[in-house]
């Protein structure tokens, strides 16, 4: 079989050992043509010819050729053969002055062309694996036994084993926020959260008429001793908390710290919200609150940070299957259900490798656009983690914050003030997105107008006359 493989123009390297092998020859193409190992117009071998050279059934090429050609990879050519199709040329990533917008935190754009024509195969791929019933049927509000599996799969590496009973799929991270906070607190009802915290928190407790307060923090995160301090005072429903690569502070607590949260929420009843929007961004982060309380937690796992924000899909795990029951409710007059669309992909990325791929390209950027950051910033102004793809920029006097994101906002560069995650006084400081920037060179030169603004005093910066 070697020698007839050496003797055709082109070969399948075989690059998964499950799944339908006609799928795995589509995937073989879409990733040599991505790589350059078939040219534009380059004639694939005849089917037969390829069947025999692979040692195979002739319907397997002929299915293979036949989902390449759906995908838009190749075309027939009547009498002719089976030639690589035209690619479009590769879209360019907007060249400017080097100003971008730093406001959202988006994971970075990796640069694998291979990693980005799998992606995009394996959606392609989907027609064949659940046919018309994936677009024209509604699931069951939590998603289906098959998709919350594949959940409890990529979650394991953090939870450990988690019962399929309790894990449910949501339209989201901001939309399990959502369903979590509704099952546990009333409008008028009070809960916490770190004094710095994520915006749609803020805006869903304003949004539900929930009170929420401020629980004191430092540079480790969270302050236990303050969090305890609040529940002797106060009646709370709930805490909620960002423990790793916290946003926007990049602290991640330390396990004594988690250790004794969950101590002092189990001594007063106070249910905890974990949100870890970036916790699969460590390899080796300290054990998530919900596995060191399964019982008390409510954990969120969300796919923007680590995976796509395209595909609004987030795991919510809850303590028990009371509480799955409630917020499926929530689920189901809230959004109806997640879209089985987007669940599916994300399955079908966790199955095959393609997710861990991804996490990992995104952790190789991160770590180039964090050498960049901190090769341009002035020393000692700015919190960062050597896996968050933000910085948490603190300002030196007399700058303050709204002074300093206005100059940046008139050179043409976004920052999230302080204000958007306080919850009382601000400090004077500003949030840096790192994965907006199209080019390395666009970050360095953004971050130098930075930097430079920072050096300078706020009058002698000054445009009014």
């Amino acid at each position: 079989m070697n020698d007839e493989r050496s003797q055709i123009p082109w070969s399948p390297t075989i690059r998964k050992a499950d799944g339908p092998l006609y799928l795995a020859i589509a995937d073989a193409i879409a990733a040599d043509i991505a790589d350059g190992r078939l040219a534009d117009g380059m004639r694939l071998p005849p089917q037969r010819v390829l069947a025999e050279a692979l040692g195979i059934d002739f319907t397997t090429v002929s299915r293979a050729y036949n989902e390449a050609r759906h995908r838009g990879l190749v075309e027939g050519r009547v009498g002719q053969g089976t030639y690589v199709k035209a690619r479009r040329a590769r879209i360019a990533r907007p060249v400017t002055s080097g100003i971008v917008d730093m406001s959202m935190n988006l994971p970075p754009l990796f640069d694998d062309e291979v990693l980005a024509a799998k992606l995009w195969a394996d959606m392609a791929a989907l027609q064949a694996e659940h046919g018309l019933d994936l677009l024209m049927r509604y699931q069951a509000p939590a998603g289906t036994v098959h998709n919350r599996a594949a959940g409890a799969a990529w979650l394991q590496p953090r939870l450990g084993a988690v019962p399929i009973e309790r894990m449910l799929i949501c339209p989201g991270a901001q939309g399990a926020l959502l369903a979590a906070l509704s099952s546990l607190a009333k409008a008028g009802e009070a809960i916490c959260a770190e004094s710095i915290a994520y915006p749609g928190l803020r805006a869903l407790t304003a949004h539900l008429g929930i009170t929420l307060l401020g629980v004191a923090i430092d540079d480790k995160g969270l302050i236990p001793e303050a969090f305890e301090e609040l529940c002797s005072t106060h009646t709370l429903k709930a805490l909620y908390c960002n423990p790793t690569l916290h946003n926007p502070t990049t602290a991640t607590l330390p396990l004594e710290r988690r250790e004794a949260i969950v101590a002092i929420a189990r001594r007063y009843g106070v249910p905890i919200i974990e949100d870890d929007a970036y916790g699969a961004l460590p390899v080796a982060p300290p054990p998530a609150l919900a596995a060191l309380a399964p019982d008390l937690v409510y954990y969120i796992g969300g796919l923007a940070k680590c995976l796509s924000p395209a595909l609004r899909i987030a795991y919510l795990v809850v303590p028990d299957s009371r509480s799955s029951v409630r917020i499926e409710g929530v689920i189901r007059a809230t959004a109806g259900l997640a879209s089985p669309l987007t669940a599916a992909i994300a399955t079908r990325w966790i199955e095959d490798g393609t997710a861990d791929a991804v996490l990992a390209a995104i952790r190789a950027e991160t770590a180039a656009r964090l050498e960049i950051a901190k090769s341009c910033l002035p020393r000692g102004t700015a919190a960062t983690d050597p896996r968050a793809f933000h910085v948490w920029l603190r300002l030196p006097p007399p700058w303050t914050r709204g002074e300093f994101s206005g100059r940046l906002q008139a050179a043409g560069i976004a920052v999230v003030p302080s204000d958007a995650f306080a919850i009382g006084p601000a400090p004077e400081a500003v949030r840096l997105g790192l994965g907006a920037a199209a080019t390395h060179e666009e970050l360095r030169r953004s971050l130098l107008t930075i930097a430079d603004l920072l050096g300078q005093s706020p009058a002698a910066s000054s445009l009014v006359i």
